[in-house]
C-alpha cells in the first residue's frame, strides 16, 4: 500500500512539474515568435493547466481502462466547481465576469449535456470524439475573436501578469517543453498504474477511483492556482479558468482520448453524469445573484461534493 501511495504522489508531482514546464516553454517560444499575450493566455496557458487530465485520460484509454479515463473528466468537472470554487469563495467572495454568465456557462452546460447524450451507451466512439474535438476548435476560435474585441475596448478578461516571461534562450525554451512533456508522460504512467493497483487492493471499482482519487489528483494544479488567486483577491480570474477548464476537459480531453482509442466507460453511471451537469446548473444562478459567489454559496457547493462522496462510498 505504501509503495502505491508513493507511486501516485510521484505521479502527481511529475504531472504538476510537467504542466508548468510545458506552459513556461510554450509561452516563451510564442512570445519570441511575436504572438500576443492575449493569444497565449487563452490557448497555451489555459490549455496547459489541463494537460495532467489530458495525458492521464489518454494513458488510461489506451490501456483499456476507460472507466478511469471518463471518471477522470467527470470527477474533475464536479471537483472543480464544487470544491475548488467552494473553497475559493470561502476565502474571498468571487467576482464574476458577465461574459461567463452570458456565454461560457451556457456553453459548459450545453457541452455537458452533449457528452451525457453521447455516453448513454457507456461508450464514446471515434465519431463522437471527432465532434467533441471540433467543438474545442470552434470554442477556442470564438474565444480569441471575442477576447480581441474586448481587448480593444479596454476590457481585460485575464491578468497578463500570469503569462510566463521569456527564458534566456530558445534552447532553454525547448528544454522546458521537452522536459515538461517527458514529465507529463512519465507522471501519467505512474499515476494511472498506482490508481489501478489501489483499486484492486481496496476491492473497489476503477470507476470510483477515476471519479475520486484520479480526478482530485489531476485537479491539484487548478486547486492551488485558485486558492492562491483567492488569497490575492483575484478570484474572478480563477472562476474563468475553472469554467474554461471544464469545457476543455469535455471537448478536448474526451475528444482526443476517444480519437486515439474508442472509450468504454462501463462503471460510470448515469447519476455521475447527472451530478456533473447539476453542478454546472447550480453554478449559473449562483453567478447571476449580484455577479458574485458568496461565502455561504461556497459552503453550499462544498456540501454538494460531500453528498456526492457519500453516494460513492461503498455500501
Amino acid at each position: 500500500m505504501f509503495t502505491i501511495i508513493i507511486l501516485q504522489i510521484v505521479g502527481v508531482a511529475l504531472l504538476y512539474v510537467g504542466a508548468e514546464g510545458l506552459v513556461r516553454g510554450g509561452s516563451s517560444v510564442s512570445l519570441r515568435w511575436g504572438l500576443s499575450p492575449l493569444f497565449i493566455g487563452l490557448t497555451i496557458v489555459a490549455f496547459g493547466t489541463s494537460t495532467p487530465e489530458l495525458v492521464v485520460s489518454i494513458e488510461a484509454a489506451a490501456d483499456m481502462h476507460g472507466a478511469i479515463s471518463i471518471g477522470n473528466v467527470v470527477g474533475s468537472n464536479i471537483f472543480n466547481i464544487a470544491v475548488i470554487l467552494g473553497l475559493s469563495a470561502l476565502i474571498c467572495p468571487l467576482k464574476i465576469h458577465r461574459q461567463l454568465v452570458a456565454i461560457d456557462m451556457p456553453i459548459l452546460i450545453g457541452v455537458s449535456i452533449l457528452f451525457f447524450l453521447f455516453f448513454l451507451d457507456f461508450q464514446v466512439s471515434r465519431l463522437e470524439g471527432l465532434i467533441l474535438f471540433a467543438g474545442i476548435i470552434v470554442y477556442t476560435t470564438f474565444s480569441l475573436i471575442y477576447a480581441k474585441k474586448q481587448y480593444k475596448k479596454g476590457i481585460e478578461l485575464f491578468d497578463e501578469d500570469d503569462i510566463p516571461k521569456p527564458t534566456r534562450s530558445i534552447t532553454m525554451d525547448f528544454i522546458f517543453i521537452a522536459g515538461g512533456l517527458g514529465a507529463l508522460i512519465l507522471g501519467s504512467h505512474f499515476f494511472v498504474e498506482g490508481s489501478i493497483k489501489m483499486a484492486r487492493l481496496l476491492g473497489i471499482s476503477e470507476a470510483i477511483i477515476g471519479l475520486t482519487i484520479v480526478s482530485i489528483g489531476t485537479s491539484l494544479p487548478e486547486l492551488a492556482t485558485s486558492v492562491v488567486a483567492a488569497f490575492r483577491k483575484e478570484a474572478d480570474i480563477a472562476v474563468g479558468n475553472i469554467v474554461g477548464s471544464n469545457i476543455f476537459n469535455i471537448l478536448s480531453i474526451i475528444g482526443i482520448a476517444s480519437l486515439i482509442h474508442p472509450i468504454d466507460g462501463t462503471g460510470i453511471g448515469t447519476i455521475d453524469m447527472l451530478v456533473m451537469i447539476m453542478t454546472a446548473l447550480i453554478l449559473l444562478p449562483l453567478m447571476r445573484t449580484g455577479f458574485s459567489i458568496k461565502r455561504l454559496e461556497g459552503v453550499l457547493l462544498l456540501f454538494v461534493y460531500a453528498g456526492y462522496l457519500f453516494y460513492l462510498w461503498p455500501k
